[in-house]
């Protein structure tokens, strides 16, 4: 009797079934038709399962960095942002009351309220669940946008923020302390395990105390592996032109960018 452990076996695959999985994967980042060794993942699928959860925790938790934030949107802008902070505390205060994160802390209203801006675009660059997104993302998307809202469109933008800790609503609270139209908040969304740094862009009209997330339009998955960012200005300028002529956003709002669009 042969006691020797015995590597489990491959699972039978028919013939032609690896061939067409092979052929499909280069084609998305989705794990489809993963190896299997008897009833488990096979070892370099599960290393790499796990190599790519481990990316997505790491960006929760990573901290802003603002200060190279602020460079970049000096030599875009051509003067400083505003760095204010929401109020959470701290980045586990942050994820574990999301309340505090949609809500600006004291000083940080007064710096908003004492600017001197009046209507425009209000621009908010927050964190959110990665700030990997944001520090990798925002100011492409920006270098690519203000040509079309302040040549084109005609846009004033209001000083531009960048948050700590900052959730959606926060942006809410920036605009009407700006006395801006409308609000654009970039902010990093909720790492996958196939896209730890993915830019979300959320942009709503007139928001007010009552304001809600169906009153804004999103335009997410902003990465160059998913929605290149010279596509999302696109998008996001067409978006805002919009709102600024029906005068309504979110769920009012339909997008039709590429058809014809009845102005009521």
């Amino acid at each position: 009797m042969n006691d020797k452990p015995q590597p489990p076996a491959e699972l039978d695959v028919p013939s032609g079934v690896a061939e067409l999985w092979a052929a499909l994967r280069p084609l998305t980042a989705a794990r489809i038709g993963l190896p299997r060794t008897g009833a488990s993942l096979a070892t370099p699928a599960l290393l790499d399962f796990r190599l790519a959860h481990a990316r997505a925790r790491d960006a929760v938790g990573a901290a802003l960095d603002a200060d190279a934030l602020q460079a970049g949107l000096s030599r875009l802008l051509g003067q400083p942002a505003l760095v204010c902070r929401s109020a959470a505390p701290d980045r586990r205060s942050y994820l574990m009351r999301p309340d505090l994160g949609r809500q600006l802390d004291a000083g940080s209203l007064a710096l908003l309220q004492t600017s001197g801006s009046r209507g425009g675009l209000a621009v908010v660059l927050a964190d959110g669940l990665s700030a990997q997104a944001t520090q990798r993302h925002a100011l492409p998307v920006l270098e690519a946008l203000l040509p079309l809202l302040l040549q084109t469109q005609g846009w004033a933008l209001a000083p531009v923020v960048v948050l700590h800790h900052g959730r959606v609503a926060a942006g809410d609270g920036v605009a009407r302390a700006l006395q801006a139209e409308a609000v654009l908040v970039l902010i990093g969304e909720r790492p996958g395990l196939s896209s730890p740094d993915s830019l979300g862009a959320y942009i709503t009209w007139a928001p007010g105390a009552a304001t809600s997330d169906a009153d804004r339009n999103c335009v997410s998955n902003i990465r160059p592996q998913g929605l290149a960012p010279q596509a999302a200005a696109a998008k996001i300028a067409w978006l805002l032109n919009q709102m600024r002529v029906q005068q309504r956003s979110g769920v009012a709002l339909k997008d039709q960018m590429n058809q014809p669009v009845q102005v009521p």
